[in-house]
């Protein structure tokens, strides 16, 4: 048996054991050791940690969605990953975020309501009796009813607002949820909802260092949630800037939202971004090329929730501009086939 120590970002430690030959992630969920996954089969990168010490190895045979510079770093999936020798691990996460276990909930729609070209609004509420708890940034998955494919949305809702949830999802040609909610979909229906998932959500240890925002599309929706959730904590609100954009003005949405939350929220600046026929007070371009000079203090912490390539994009500027990488945190939205 090995000892593996695992060290989260609020300074607490949790230890358990691993016999020869185990996966690491299924150790510690059989040791109740709280810690974030979703696949568990190394393709969503949920449950990455950094190997500070010892001997933790990729199972042969199983994929991963690591590259080797980053395995030659120290990173690791525990779901795939097996131990050679005692272990220490560094996470990104708080133990206390590690704690909310995903399950599964029904909901009944409320409404579908179409809020641009091709987004809705879906709002649900949970059914009697059963709770979701979530932190702000993380996703459910959805199932759509009679195909049993799940898709997986962020609320832009915040955990307060339960047994309510809302969601902003972007309506694709022939997608399986996008047919439902624009043919099928209609108050009272049930659906099946399992979560919370994802180690994108915000963090409390930053809550008061200036914040910066970039979303694309309905990456937006977690970000409401975070802007949501920032504006609760009690005293001051830090500086906050959103940088949110989509192609053309027809296919933004939620305008009326983000400018209440500047009425309540006199630190937050916002910048609407699109990339061809911009109308006045709106930035010709995409959420990345509206970031400048003096956006970015040493303590800054960002959130970026869009296409990979825009995200890509808004890692290499905010760097540029003098963030720390390790204070700049990801998710990637993509279209299910």
């Amino acid at each position: 048996m090995h000892q593996i120590t695992l060290n989260y970002a609020d300074g607490v430690s949790r230890s358990f054991e691993v016999a020869p030959g185990e996966l690491i992630l299924d150790a510690a969920i059989a040791a109740e050791i709280p810690v974030l996954y979703q696949c568990q089969s190394g393709s969503c990168s949920t449950c990455t940690a950094t190997l500070a010490c010892g001997d933790a190895h990729t199972r042969a045979g199983a994929s991963s969605t690591l590259l080797a510079s980053e395995v030659a770093a120290g990173t690791r999936l525990l779901c795939v990953c097996e131990a050679g020798s005692d272990c220490s691990f560094e996470l990104a996460y708080s133990s206390e975020a590690g704690a909310i276990v995903a399950h599964d909930v029904h909901a009944f729609i409320d409404s579908v309501e179409q809020i641009a070209s091709n987004v809705v609004r879906l709002t649900v509420e949970l059914a009697e009796g059963e709770w979701m708890d979530f932190r702000p940034g993380q996703f459910m998955q959805i199932e759509v009813p009679g195909l049993g494919v799940l898709r997986s949305y962020s609320p832009s809702s915040v955990a307060t607002d339960l047994p309510k949830m809302e969601f902003l999802i972007r309506i694709l040609p022939d997608g399986a949820m996008s047919n439902f909610l624009s043919k099928v979909a209609e108050p009272d229906q049930v659906l099946k909802l399992r979560g919370p998932y994802g180690s994108f959500f915000l963090r409390e240890e930053h809550k008061r260092a200036p914040h910066i925002f970039v979303a694309g599309g309905t990456g937006l929706a977690p970000i409401l949630s975070m802007i949501d959730t920032l504006r609760q904590y009690g005293g001051r609100k830090p500086p906050m800037l959103l940088s949110f954009g989509c192609a053309t003005p027809d296919a933004l949405f939620s305008l009326e939202e983000i400018e209440l939350r500047k009425q309540w929220l006199p630190t937050l600046d916002t910048r609407i971004c699109v990339d061809r026929d911009a109308q006045e007070g709106m930035h010709h371009g995409n959420p990345v090329s509206a970031l400048r000079e003096g956006d970015v203090h040493p303590d800054t912490v960002a959130y970026l929730c869009g296409p990979q390539v825009m995200i890509d994009a808004a890692t290499r500027r905010l760097i540029e501009l003098g963030a720390n990488p390790g204070n700049i945190f990801s998710e990637q939205f993509t279209p299910s086939n």
